[in-house]
């Protein structure tokens, strides 16, 4: 360990897929996909390129498991939020929350909007790598609905659902483009106006 920080020494012992999975996270999310090469990868993640395709058959397959883990990240972040709610309205809200906290979490250059969109518009259509976002963004509108579907009958539910997703999505682009959480805020407290006069 002579001449390496503690820190360092930490992480070269954590596995070569984590340190690849993080590396490829921080540089795909702060430059872009098709940017970002497996030589700036394995270089951050301090492993051999070797390394790299022992754990993943291709870059594609890198992109995809980025995609995947970025989906369960924002879950984890929403599942924090919507275990301290205490009602329908609250988890509705708590959505919005976990967006706010992925704009404010630390990146490389800044926050640059959701991740997932970002790497959908990079990618052709009927990749797996867009249906995952597809998906991801489908299960955001299903969590919204969940809440209002306590709130309302059924058929509100549905279109009301659909509007805060557009709602959402609208914030985060330009949230992402502003680097700044403040279109987010203000989304919620629409949302926040809307519910309180369902």
């Amino acid at each position: 360990m002579t001449g390496t920080t503690l820190s360092e020494y930490v992480g070269r012992e954590r596995p070569a897929r984590e340190r690849l999975m993080q590396a490829a996270a921080e540089l795909f999310y702060a430059q872009g996909m098709a940017a970002t090469g497996i030589d700036a990868i394995t270089a951050r993640a301090g492993v051999a390129r070797k390394s790299l395709y022992n754990n993943f058959s291709s870059k594609d397959e890198l992109i995809l498991a980025y995609i995947e883990e970025r989906h369960r990240e924002w879950l984890a972040l929403y599942e924090l939020r919507a275990a301290t709610a205490q009602s329908p309205r609250d988890r509705v809200l708590a959505v919005f929350d976990a967006y706010i906290d992925h704009a404010n979490a630390a990146y490389i250059n800044g926050f640059r909007g959701c991740g997932l969109l970002n790497a959908a518009a990079e990618l052709p259509a009927g990749v797996p790598g867009r249906v995952t976002v597809r998906k991801h963004k489908e299960q955001v509108e299903a969590l919204l609905l969940e809440g209002l579907t306590e709130i309302m009958d059924a058929d509100r539910a549905v279109n009301l659902a659909e509007q805060l997703a557009f709602i959402l999505e609208g914030a985060v682009a330009r949230a992402g483009l502003e680097g700044s959480d403040k279109r987010l805020v203000h989304a919620r407290a629409i949302t926040a106006s809307l519910l309180d006069a369902a």
